[in-house]
């Protein structure tokens, strides 16, 4: 059953079964990264590139530890077996921006969102991702919060951007730079 009616008076379990209140800095920090692998998944839609759409897949698959990471009250529990991120997960991610960038030229200043309809989705997901950031922020500064993970979610939205002038580098749409109103004038 997907239904357990243990969360109709507004608590829920973290992992190791301790109930908190729904609007606990916890569950807003991880479902936050729940709605990111969502938009991520949306994403992965609306893109071709394979290389681009494995990527997207082993980011959700990391974001599902993330939010169990978040759900885990270190003071009170360990992390289950195999719920971390590692070096390597950041380093993964710094590569594939480095070759993004590699063809992308010198950065024009400040991009408005949008482009083509995948660009502006990973657009989107970058928002998400800074705002997850945000939330995770304000877990660490109660509880103990894995370094590793702040440093995974920092260089995700970095990605996510790449990716984005990515998109509409290889669909040929122009960015628009953003202006100021004098220089529009």
């Amino acid at each position: 059953m997907i239904y357990t009616r243990t969360g109709d008076a507004g608590t829920t379990s973290l992992v190791g079964g301790q109930r908190v209140s729904k609007t606990h800095p916890r569950l807003e920090a991880y479902g936050t990264i729940d709605e990111l692998s969502s938009h991520i998944g949306l994403l992965s839609t609306l893109i071709t590139d394979e290389t681009d759409r494995r990527q997207l897949t082993d980011i959700q698959t990391l974001l599902f530890t993330i939010g169990s990471m978040l759900a885990t009250d270190t003071t009170a529990r360990d992390y289950r077996p195999g719920r971390y991120i590692l070096p390597s997960d950041v380093e993964t991610l710094e590569h594939a921006i480095d070759t993004a960038e590699a063809g992308l030229g010198a950065w024009p200043g400040f991009i408005l969102p949008g482009g083509t309809t995948a660009a502006a989705q990973a657009h989107v997901c970058r928002t998400v991702c800074r705002r997850a950031e945000r939330a995770i922020y304000a877990v660490a500064a109660e509880w103990p919060v894995d370094t590793m993970l702040t440093t995974y979610i920092n260089r995700l939205s970095d990605y996510l951007f790449v990716l984005a002038r990515l998109i509409n580098h290889r669909a040929g749409t122009p960015e628009q730079v953003w202006k100021a109103r004098a220089q529009r004038d």
